[in-house]
């Protein structure tokens, strides 16, 4: 069965070419040209996945993120946003989407942030690129310059899914996480950024590695997406007078540790 995509984009040049891109790799996609049509339709077959303009007249695409999310709905969600300021993805973020795209963007781009946010959200079947070939199994180990990290899907906890680190526990069964009895609100690429740090606490772990397991695609050196997560996260984890748990580690990557 194809994968279901709900877009909602009201340029109508670029909803009509980014339509049929989808199409032609294989999705069955339903287009609409605003928030409110976008909600109705989501409610009345729901999607695999949505992509969201930010900006759309009456009902914008944020405004349906919230919608959403407040419902308990947790289908993936990609916006798509000329918005480049750390802010307004910050913004995107904290409504509760799952990652997002700059405008201009790649085509390709969308299609490898859509078959990772389907494969991390148990939807194997996503369509792969011509000619690419599966990624490695959960278990397989992937050698990087950071070390050998263990290839798992998120929620693979073992030792019945609970985690412990530098004072953070985590519940990967439930997909729930606390700082010392804080519990965390956190997103679901929060909590999968997270419990990979968790998981490799006092290893530093560079930018390639995190980028393949959590979004499944190296997006490169220019892209800030990580760096917007990690900052989200620490927001979310730092304490008034607590050690910071979330270290850089400069032109390497990332290491959770408590100082």
């Amino acid at each position: 069965m194809p994968q279901t995509v709900l877009l909602a984009e009201d340029d109508r040049a670029i909803r009509h070419a980014l339509e049929r891109a989808l199409t032609l790799e294989g999705y069955e996609v339903t287009a609409v040209a605003d928030g409110v049509e976008a909600l109705a339709r989501a409610h009345r077959t729901p999607p695999d996945v949505l992509v969201l303009d930010v900006m759309m007249p009456g009902i914008d695409g944020l405004q349906v993120c919230r919608a959403l999310r407040a419902e308990g709905n947790r289908t993936p969600i990609l916006m798509l946003t000329a918005l480049v300021e750390t802010a307004d993805r910050i913004a995107g973020l904290d409504a509760g989407a799952d990652d997002y795209v700059v405008k201009p963007f790649d085509v390709e781009e969308v299609f490898a942030r859509l078959r990772a946010l389907l494969r991390r959200t148990g939807n194997p079947d996503a369509p792969w690129p011509s000619g690419d070939a599966p990624r490695p199994p959960s278990g397989e180990v992937s050698r990087r310059s950071s070390g050998d990290v263990p290839r798992r899907s998120p929620g693979d906890a073992g030792g019945g899914g609970l985690l412990t680190a530098a004072g953070v526990r985590m519940d990967t069964h439930a997909r729930r996480a606390w700082r010392g009895t804080r519990e965390l609100e956190l997103t679901r690429t929060e909590f999968d950024l997270l419990e990979l740090l968790v998981r490799h606490a006092g290893i530093v772990l560079d930018h390639t590695t995190i980028y393949d397991r959590i979004w499944g695609y190296d997006f490169g050196p220019g892209s800030k997406n990580l760096a917007v997560y990690v900052g989200y996260l620490r927001r979310k984890l730092d304490e008034p007078g607590a050690p910071a748990l979330i270290h850089t580690v400069r032109g390497v990557g990332y290491v959770l540790r408590e100082d």
